[in-house]
């Protein structure tokens, strides 16, 4: 994943077609979908008036992916949202997503730096490209939802076997990398 600290700038022209800075070339709502899913921030700008209008566009995006039926955001969320846009003091709701989505990036980080410290493979050949896959498996499984750390928290009852019959193969995957070590 990028961790970049600078966003990248992305502009917009008159003919709203979108420009990558950095690759100078265009790009769609798809390709930034893309970067973002790969932790890359990024900043949309109008280049005539200079706006900014990343906002715009990430709403764009999610927008488009729920009219192809994928269920970005459940009902009961996009109900709270429009309420609290419309009650008095709403103005908190911001925050508390921005809040919410920290608190679950660190708990992200700090369930594969654990599973890093706990695993008797670290030293063995090859343990990056499997640690690779473990990520890309974590990502999969929390619907896209991962950070750099990729990982999130499993609180749902009817997912308990799921983890287990996960864990069972991963124990497999180990077995069978030990005896090719």
């Amino acid at each position: 994943m990028v961790e970049d600290e600078s966003p990248l700038l992305i502009k917009r022209y008159a003919s709203r077609r979108l420009y990558n800075t950095e690759t100078s070339d265009y790009v769609t709502l798809e390709n930034i979908a893309e970067l973002i899913r790969n932790g890359r921030e990024v900043q949309i700008v109008d280049l005539k008036s200079g706006d900014d209008v990343t906002r715009q566009y990430l709403l764009q995006i999610i927008a488009e992916h729920e009219s192809r039926g994928e269920n970005v955001l459940p009902i009961n969320v996009l109900n709270d949202l429009v309420r609290s846009y419309m009650m008095p003091g709403g103005g908190f709701m911001p925050q508390f997503l921005q809040d919410s989505f920290e608190l679950l990036r660190e708990s992200q980080n700090k369930v594969l730096n654990n599973f890093e410290k706990l695993n008797p493979m670290v030293g063995i050949s090859g343990f990056e490209t499997i640690r690779a896959q473990q990520e890309a498996f974590i990502k999969v499984m929390t619907g896209g939802w991962s950070s750099a750390d990729g990982a999130s928290k499993f609180e749902n009852n009817e997912s308990s076997e799921e983890i287990k019959e996960i864990k069972q193969q991963l124990a497999d995957l180990q077995k069978k990398l030990s005896k090719l070590s």
